[in-house]
């Protein structure tokens, strides 16, 4: 299958980068590039791309605005955009906000070439990218700001999940892979898969992205002890 990319960036020469890297795979195709957040919107919107390689600061409607108008907009269709958003470490505030918009990860923009496409195959196969390293960095610094998303919504009750699950929760908040978890839980990989699954149904969460901002809110997980 053919995984259909929009490129959005205010910086034309990043998004030619972009494309010459991306289209050197046999399984992806750039479908269309974006300069601005109402563009991108417009653009998913006509071009249906799988997704959307997302620049955070731009002028006019910023990226994150635009993954919370995709997201919406295509939430109740059949075909749901993921949206990968770009930033660098001077930007760190705006990720959270991001995530909780819809996006399905978050990658620097001086990731390495390979990691770039790999994260695009990774959220287009329905999963989410949380960089370890760069996701306890975010939480740690800005745990404290979360609760105000959820000031809004019911929170979701963690008595709902079993020990294992809650167990499996604190180590998906770490940022622990999968197998990772396995090896720390001497259970099966697959084993941890049911567990992730069923903690996501459990709390009504999209992915695991969500579930480490929800660990944060809850107060499951708490700033210095991702390490």
């Amino acid at each position: 299958m053919t995984i259909r990319v929009l490129l959005v960036d205010d910086q034309p020469l990043l998004r030619t980068g972009f494309r010459l890297i991306l289209e050197a795979e046999p399984d992806i195709t750039v479908v269309g590039q974006a300069g601005d957040g109402k563009d991108a919107q417009e653009q998913t919107r006509a071009l249906l791309p799988d997704v959307v390689l997302m620049d955070i600061r731009m002028p006019g409607v910023d990226g994150i605005e635009a993954t919370r108008r995709i997201v919406r907009e295509a939430a109740p269709a059949a075909h749901v955009p993921k949206v990968l958003v770009l930033t660098t470490f001077d930007l760190d505030e705006y990720i959270v906000e991001a995530l909780r918009a819809g996006a399905s990860g978050f990658l620097l923009k001086d990731v390495p070439p390979d990691e770039l496409v790999q994260a695009i195959r990774v959220v287009a196969a329905g999963d989410a990218i949380v960089a370890p390293s760069v996701t306890r960095r975010l939480l740690d610094r800005f745990s404290k700001r979360l609760p105000s998303a959820y000031e809004q919504a019911t929170p979701a009750r963690l008595d709902r999940l079993t020990e294992r699950e809650l167990e499996v929760l604190r180590l998906i908040a770490k940022g622990m892979s999968n197998a990772e978890i396995a090896r720390k839980l001497v259970v099966s990989e697959t084993t941890v898969k049911t567990h992730v699954g069923n903690v996501l149904t459990k709390l009504g969460l999209r992915d695991r992205v969500q579930a480490v901002v929800l660990a944060y809110e809850t107060g499951l997980a708490t700033p210095g002890a991702a390490s």
